[in-house]
């Protein structure tokens, strides 16, 4: 099957490059050149412009574009751009974080002009190149099928970690609660450690009970797997920030069960720890520290420098999967944010949207 695929990033680029590899033929554009070139060198056909990508991709209405770029106001525009050059019976698929709820206004508008449209929540990050991802379908069973070569290839296996969910939408929302589900066990695995960490009198190697709980355990995971590998190289997490971003699901997932009536205690409170970790000075801890000095007297802390931060580039498309473990984190290529857009984007955050009243 030809497929064009434009987002050559982290995810799309590694993609690509699987694709290829798998016999298939892709077309990629990005608006960066480098990752244009990376894609030419792996065997795939690079585009320059977006007429480009349309006219290598063959017939009207036997087409298919894979879009993989930042969820939100980016993808719509490229949607909107796609939606303006194909004819109908053309497939778009949307492989980012959107929000199911834009997926389905999405695919509602792109029937009108008779465009299939396809959401395929995609897990497996870095590692997807060389293991394969996990892909949550949504979209008509016609065009799922069209794309079933494609699917095939990706996935971990051909009749494994991939399927259609149900209609349009029914990807992106498997894919979010997947993603809140991710939130509470990296939560859960961060606060057992520190626990561990803190008891100093046992002298508790951190390395040696990871490894361990692979084994056996009822709560080994491939997470756990990482973390171990990560403990076993002695990673000294002194030198990173705290903070940790949220691309938006885990939020939508708390949204969503609050509109369902469905308890999510762990995903929700997972959740807002990593709101809590993106704040530089917590307003509701300096109003406590006030409290107690009013009705106790108590001595209290002043703040002597806020934090400084400078963030170290994402992993490149076609690296190896370690290059993002910690103990290779290169510090030396940490900058200054200069871009709040495009560090945004990097630290995954560009699909959020912050919901406040009738919205």
């Amino acid at each position: 099957m030809k497929i064009g695929m434009i987002g050559l990033g982290k995810m799309g680029g590694n993609m690509v490059l699987r694709l290829t590899r798998g016999g298939q033929q892709v077309v990629g554009y990005d608006r960066n050149e480098e990752n244009v070139a990376l894609v030419e060198q792996g065997g795939a056909q690079g585009a320059r412009t977006m007429e480009e990508l349309i006219a290598a991709l063959g017939e009207l209405g036997g087409r298919a574009v894979w879009v993989m770029v930042p969820a939100g106001a980016i993808t719509q525009s490229v949607i909107d751009d796609l939606a303006g050059r194909l004819a109908p019976g053309d497939i778009i698929i949307d492989g980012g974080n959107s929000n199911f709820k834009d997926t389905m206004r999405r695919g509602e508008e792109l029937e009108k002009r008779g465009i299939h449209f396809v959401d395929v929540g995609t897990s497996g990050g870095v590692w997807g190149l060389t293991e394969g991802y996990a892909m949550m379908v949504g979209g008509p069973q016609e065009a799922v099928e069209r794309l079933r070569p494609v699917l095939e290839v990706l996935a971990p296996a051909p009749d494994r970690g991939w399927g259609r969910m149900g209609p349009t939408g029914s990807g992106h929302y498997v894919k979010m609660v997947h993603n809140g589900i991710e939130y509470g066990m990296m939560q859960a695995y961060a606060e057992g450690f520190e626990l561990l960490h803190a008891k100093g009198e046992f002298g508790l190697d951190m390395g040696q009970i990871a490894e361990l709980w692979r084994h056996g355990s009822v709560i080994r995971s491939w997470l756990l797997d990482l973390t171990a590998e990560a403990l076993k190289n002695q990673t000294d997490f002194s030198q990173l920030s705290d903070y940790v971003a949220d691309s938006g699901e885990g939020r939508w997932t708390v949204i969503d069960s609050v509109e369902l009536g469905v308890p999510t205690p762990v995903i929700t409170l997972s959740t807002q720890m990593r709101f809590r970790s993106q704040q530089e000075v917590s307003y509701a801890g300096q109003m406590l520290s006030a409290m107690r000095r009013a009705f106790g007297g108590h001595a209290v802390k002043l703040l002597e420098q806020t934090r400084q931060e400078s963030v170290v580039p994402e992993v490149q498309p076609g690296e190896h999967p370690t290059a993002a473990a910690p103990q290779n984190i290169p510090v030396e290529t940490a900058q200054t944010a200069t871009d709040s857009a495009g560090e945004a984007r990097q630290l995954g955050e560009t699909g959020q949207q912050r919901v406040t009243g009738d919205a």
